[in-house]
């Protein structure tokens, strides 16, 4: 769509939403009612067109907001939308608080190398395609989430979703969305699953106090709502994996260092075609007692490792090392060659890394460029007589001199360096942050993860975990002080530093929800959501019982868009208790449909986890609306249909 019709179709959209703006301020009660209804729909606006940035868009509202309470009286409102002081409250409110420190806690984890434990095994389990990574994905998080906050559950399962991009080439776009609307149905499946769930019962207990013994209702156990919610689970993950790929983006990071752009450079620059295979020695195979170096030159490939047995993996391995009956070996080479080469020795040649798919990865290796400097020590020494893999944890590939490639078949590695070489390399990123710090070398290549794992830290970074767990599951301290508490133990047990800390928190989704939140704080005090609900069942007094049921949900589907999901079940249940009294219905079936449909929140990226994984997704608010807007319609409908087959 070209930048004309879009900008055409801001500007229609402009002057409809103005419209409805003005209706609103000649049909509303009272003006504060008038203002906050043109309030949401400029949100509305600006977050379904971007005409500005999602993050900015909320703080532009939040500043119009604190603006227009302060001039409330000159604008003729009866008291101020939001008091000052509340203004910018969300910045310190439970939920954003606790979205930091997941955010923290999950850097902890992953610092230490455990969720490439949790992506190997799932990619070991569910192989590799978008089909079975996404309902592996997304039902092991929808379970975690029925038992633990849901944004809990999605910020734990972030870097997992990373690592697990990163070694399938699929994009992150592809795979959080599903993973974060999952940790939001996975609330539905246990009374504790979500904040809603959790405040039911003493919502209906207070409602009890007003009714006669003869309409009193009864609370909800804790398994009351499990089939509803695994329904919807369900529903959820069969809309992604049939329809995914019409409704999910497809957008990649670009990354320099590995995949087809970083070979594409040094296929153009040196007209190396090379790619890692992995080979698994057979019994009677003719390379068993080879070494590696035996291998290497005669048939210009380059082994880059070498796994012997379960617990003798070595990458950048020493040219003497013999080669075993059951080894597998990572070969680099071109693939027509390493192809060739696998049919003469009888080997079993594996399109896809399974061996090595955590230590080849493009986050932990690839090939590098590095000059060998005017000073260099190893000038007149030849990679050889240097045993160059084992000392500095790199393969040489090739020789740049003098205008020539010269590749393993000229025999590179009995070539002595000298001064400005470019030497290509297959090599780990942690060697070639070494390299960098070396005199010797001047690394070329500077577009590459630095990442320091810490292994050693893995018990105190599950420690941290298990007794933050513990505080949210066994205890009834608030949320963010039990998040807090596993975050700051981080630090202080050194798995991570504070900047690393820091840098782990996507400020974006920070101020997204938090400027929102005083926004809805107005929607509430202004009497807003009251009058719009009052007003929507006042017209359907007379429909089917299941029709005002379906009302009830589309409103707390609706509010729960433009203000908390507390907030809204608050205002709602009591609403839906009185009506279905009117009507004769259940009012504990009207109550729980409240708390149910105020999960109901994929349209747009206010909830806390969408609002988490639109920064590291790349999403867009059309993408939510877009995926979003179907998986809304799929909830519904879903939901309608268990409520009234259970109850």
């Amino acid at each position: 769509m070209s930048a004309e019709t879009i900008q055409a179709r801001t500007i229609v959209a402009a002057f409809i939403f103005l419209l409805v703006g003005v209706s609103a301020l000649l049909f509303a009660p009272n003006r504060e009612i008038a203002v906050v209804l043109n309030l949401l729909l400029l949100t509305v606006f600006l977050f379904a067109f971007e005409v500005v940035g999602v993050d900015v868009a909320a703080i532009s509202i939040m500043v119009l907001l604190g603006l227009i309470s302060y001039f409330s009286v000159h604008l003729g409102l009866a008291h101020s939308l939001v008091v000052g002081r509340d203004l910018f409250r969300g910045f310190s409110g439970n939920a954003v608080i606790s979205i930091i420190a997941v955010m923290i806690v999950g850097a902890g984890l992953d610092k230490t190398g455990l969720m490439n434990m949790v992506a190997s095994f799932i990619i070991r389990i569910a192989g590799r395609t978008e089909a079975r990574i996404i309902p592996a994905i997304s039902s092991t998080v929808g379970f975690i989430s029925s038992f633990m906050q849901n944004v809990g559950a999605a910020a734990l399962f972030l870097p997992v979703v990373g690592r697990v991009s990163a070694r399938t080439g699929l994009p992150m776009s592809r795979l959080l969305m599903p993973m974060g609307f999952c940790a939001i149905l996975g609330g539905t499946i246990t009374m504790v699953g979500s904040s809603p769930l959790i405040l039911l019962n003493d919502l209906i207990l207070a409602s009890n106090k007003g009714l006669p013994p003869e309409q009193q209702m009864q609370t909800w156990s804790l398994f009351t709502v499990t089939p509803i919610g695994l329904a919807l689970l369900a529903s959820g993950i069969a809309y992604f994996v049939l329809a995914g790929r019409f409704v999910l983006p497809n957008r990649s990071v670009e990354n320099v260092t590995s995949g087809a752009d970083a070979m594409e450079y040094f296929r153009n620059l040196y007209g190396l075609d090379y790619a890692v295979y992995e080979v698994l020695v057979p019994s009677g195979s003719t390379l068993i007692g080879q070494a590696i170096n035996d291998i290497e030159q005669p048939n210009h490939l380059r082994v880059v490792a070498i796994m012997r047995g379960t617990d003798d993996l070595r990458i950048g391995p020493a040219r003497d090392i013999l080669i075993t009956e059951g080894s597998v070996l990572g070969i680099m080479g071109a693939p027509e060659r390493l192809r060739e080469f696998a049919a003469n020795k009888g080997l079993q040649l594996r399109e896809q890394l399974e061996a090595f798919a955590e230590q080849l990865s493009a986050e932990k290796s690839g090939i590098a460029e590095i000059v060998i400097p005017p000073r260099s020590g190893l000038i007149g020494k030849s990679a050889r007589g240097l045993w160059m893999r084992k000392k500095y944890g790199v393969s040489l590939m090739a020789i740049h001199r003098s205008g020539k490639t010269l590749r393993e078949g000229d025999g590179v590695r009995d070539l002595p360096f000298q001064s400005g070489d470019a030497l290509v390399v297959h090599t780990s990123w942690q060697s070639l942050a070494h390299l960098q710090k070396d005199r010797d070398f001047v690394v070329i290549t500077t577009e590459f993860p630095r990442e320091e794992l810490r292994p050693h830290k893995v018990t105190a970074a599950l420690g941290c975990f298990a007794f933050t767990l513990t505080l949210i599951l066994f205890t009834n301290i608030t949320l963010s002080i039990a998040l807090m508490t596993g975050a700051i133990g981080m630090v202080l047990l050194r798995v991570l530093s504070i900047d690393e800390a820091y840098r782990a928190v996507s400020w974006k989704s920070v101020f997204l929800l938090a400027s929102l939140i005083p926004l809805g704080l107005a929607v509430e005090t202004s009497g807003t959501a009251k009058w719009i609900a009052e007003q929507t069942l006042s017209v359907l007094g007379w429909a089917p019982v299941w029709v005002i049921q379906l009302t009830i949900v589309i409103l707390a589907t609706f509010f729960t868009l433009v203000m908390s999901n507390v907030g809204a079940t608050v205002l709602l249940v009591p609403l839906a208790v009185n009506i279905a009294i009117g009507v004769g219905a259940n009012p504990a079936v009207f109550a729980l449909t409240v708390a149910l449909a105020t999960s109901n929140s994929f349209f747009l990226p206010t909830h806390q986890v969408n609002a988490l994984l639109m920064g590291p997704g790349g999403y867009r608010v059309s993408d939510y609306m877009r995926a979003g807007g179907i998986m809304t319609v799929l909830f519904i409908t879903v939901l309608m249909i268990m409520l009234n087959l259970v109850f």
